[in-house]
């Protein structure tokens, strides 16, 4: 920089500085001639003052003259590579003050002329992202520049199975100022079966302004903006131990119809069979005939073989007693017959209702169902013969059922009993409550002849 002549004396004419073109980063000088035309030795303190003092020095910053005599300083401008030196003219002052005249103070002006420099900063998060079908990215972008921008993405990618979509698409950015960019990443078709897929792609961010490049503009060259690296893994919407499993089932299912459908329906027909001939009966029975014996059964009940038997139950204390002998040899195949007592009982009361076994037959028992549909409350005593099977509360059931494997035999002329005392009727599903307890016993089993 040419070098101005300056005059610091009583009266001198006022003195100026040739402008100033730096860069950030870089460091540009120029220099003042400081000149004493006063008659005595004289003191001259140098002092920056304005926007560039902050990265300005002045060398020296104090000097003395005789009189006549001059002195050349340097003014040094170092600004920073930083947003906060913003492109554009600025002005910048040196303050000359005599010592021994202060009232003649001078400040010597001029205009520094900051240049660009454009500089981003960007951050990808994360960079390796999972998913079916799209991955969602965060992108980080910080203008460090000292001047206005626009910023564009160009996502690159080897193929063209990636879709990229950024929200928002070009945000403008003052120097200093960052802003957080949403990525969406969407594959075009889903992976169904096998291992996942790796999708590479990179983010390159690039600066686009609105205003056109002037041949002031400087781009910093030194300063190389490498593209992102971030990753996508595609992965498959059914895993891969759901083919194995897959596997195994249709294993299961090809050995269900080819071995142990076959099997069981072979089973069940020989089971089919088996009953079927275990039904048929003996040679000299009759087709059509009753079955044997008549029932004496103080309630309401069906007689063995099907037949319904009548008569009222009888009181308190009723019921016919017999022996607990097991039965004799049954002299032909037995018959799958039944019998229901149907007994009501008066609140605060105790009646029994029986089944008798007919003559020569044996009665084996292999299943009895008891029926509380009121939902009375009170007690129930089962009895075969002289044997008491079970007593039951009354308002723990509704339905209760009882099976044996081997049949439990009452001898003919013995009884199946039920006593059954009612503290409470219950109410039916007609919603009014009944005036008696009334319980039904159904018994079931072969009934087999002890004669021919």
């Amino acid at each position: 920089m040419t070098p101005s002549a300056a005059s610091s004396g009583p009266g001198a004419p006022g003195l100026d500085i040739p402008a100033v073109t730096v860069t950030p980063g870089d460091i540009a000088t120029t220099s003042l001639t400081v000149r004493n035309d006063s008659d005595i030795v004289e003191a001259y303190d140098l002092k920056v003052v304005g926007d560039c003092a902050a990265w300005t020095t002045v060398e020296p910053e104090r000097v003395s003259l005789y009189p006549g005599t001059s002195e050349t300083v340097t003014l040094r401008l170092a600004p920073p590579r930083s947003p906060e030196v913003r492109a554009g003219e600025s002005p910048l002052g040196v303050r000359v003050l005599p010592n021994e005249h202060p009232e003649s103070v001078k400040v010597l002006e001029t205009t520094v002329h900051v240049g660009e420099f454009h500089e981003l900063k960007t951050e990808l998060a994360p960079r390796r992202r999972r998913g079916w079908l799209r991955g969602r990215y965060l992108l980080a972008v910080r203008n460090q520049g000292n001047t206005p921008v626009q910023v564009r993405f160009a996502p690159g990618q080897a193929g063209e199975e990636l879709g990229f979509a950024f929200a928002p698409a070009e945000p403008k950015l003052e120097p200093g100022e960052s802003t957080e960019v949403r990525l969406r990443v969407r594959t075009a078709k889903p992976v169904w079966f096998g291992n996942p897929v790796v999708w590479p792609f990179t983010v390159d961010t690039r600066e686009t302004g609105e205003q056109e490049e002037t041949a002031e503009t400087r781009w910093d060259e030194s300063v190389v903006r490498s593209p992102l690296d971030a990753e996508f893994v595609q992965i498959p919407v059914f895993p891969k131990w759901l083919l194995a499993v897959l596997a195994a089932l249709l294993a299961l299912l090809l050995a269900w119809f080819a071995l142990v459908r076959p099997a069981v329906r072979s089973a069940a027909k020989e089971a089919a069979t088996e009953a079927a001939q275990a039904r048929t009966p003996p040679a000299g029975e009759q087709a059509g005939g009753e079955s044997p014996g008549t029932g004496t059964g103080a309630g309401t009940g069906s007689r063995p073989g099907g037949g319904q038997e009548s008569g009222a139950a009888t009181g308190p204390g009723g019921g016919g007693g017999g022996s607990s002998a097991e039965g004799g040899t049954a002299a032909g195949a037995g018959q799958q017959s039944s019998a229901t007592i149907d007994l009501k009982t008066g609140t605060g009361q105790t009646r029994t209702g029986t089944y008798e076994v007919p003559a020569d037959s044996v009665f084996g028992v292999t299943d009895i169902v008891v029926a509380n549909f009121q939902g009375d409350e009170g007690v129930m005593t089962i009895t075969f013969g002289d044997r008491k099977i079970t007593t039951i509360a009354l308002e723990t059931f509704r339905n209760q059922d009882y099976h044996w494997v081997t049949p439990i035999k009452i001898p003919e002329n013995d009884t199946v009993t039920i006593n059954v005392t009612c503290a409470k009727p219950g109410t039916p599903a007609t919603g009014r409550q009944a005036q008696e307890c009334h319980e039904v016993l159904n018994v079931s089993g072969v009934l087999s002849r002890t004669t021919e």
